[in-house]
């Protein structure tokens, strides 16, 4: 497998730079965790980081390499249709909690009801 030294960037990995193994496509994962032991043997706290372009080229602005930065929301941020930020697709499951939209359509009446003149 290749791997690619990454450099990482604020939380407790700062200025670090750690081989990355690259997926088929030639580029490092999108979120790298790390777990780190907790000393009173309770479980292991998780270290996020998002994969960020490093720089980019002039002539067609691809990425010129990749970096990882802290984030410090966790999980939370995270794509997969789970977050705010998330990937939504026409089939996912609709979000709840208080993140999620009110349950009614466009248009529709405060209680949920279509208003139409024709029925």
């Amino acid at each position: 497998m290749k791997s690619e030294d990454t450099p990482f960037e604020g939380g407790p990995m700062d200025g670090r730079v750690l081989p990355v193994l690259l997926g088929p496509t030639g580029h490092p994962p999108k979120t790298y965790r790390i777990p780190v032991p907790d000393a009173a043997g309770g479980p292991p706290t998780v270290l996020v980081y998002r994969r960020v372009p490093r720089g980019h080229g002039k002539r067609l602005g691809l990425p010129q390499g990749w970096k990882y930065e802290f984030a410090a929301e966790g999980d939370k941020g995270a794509g997969g249709g789970g977050g705010p930020r998330g990937l939504r697709w026409p089939w996912s499951k609709p979000r709840t909690g208080p993140d999620a939209t009110s349950g009614t359509t466009p248009g529709a009446t405060p209680d949920g009801r279509r208003d139409d003149a024709d029925e």
